[in-house]
């Protein structure tokens, strides 16, 4: 499995604080763990939005929004709910 991170993504990283960081940088290795060994884990709320696009929980406020094609993982953006949801408006 490939991973990369949007412009956007990184911008709105980079605005957390570290334990927010930690928290996002946790629920990613979980879908790494998801993809390697075919096993939902406990916790990140995974749920598909649209074709392709989906979230996982990264603690109770931060959602990680990503598209799943193939072999690979697009990281597209990293916020709250309403951040997220107003984004997929305009997508």
């Amino acid at each position: 499995m490939r991973y990369f991170r949007t412009a956007a993504f990184k911008r709105a990283y980079q605005e957390l604080d570290p334990s927010r960081r930690k928290r996002v940088d946790r629920a990613i290795q979980q879908l790494a763990v998801l993809y390697a060994q075919r096993q939902r884990p406990y916790g990140i709320g995974l749920k598909s939005l649209k074709p392709n696009v989906w979230e996982i929980r990264a603690g109770l406020d931060d959602r990680v929004l990503f598209r799943w094609t193939g072999d690979a993982v697009e990281f597209l953006l990293v916020g709250n709910h309403d951040e997220i949801r107003r984004l997929l408006k305009h997508r």
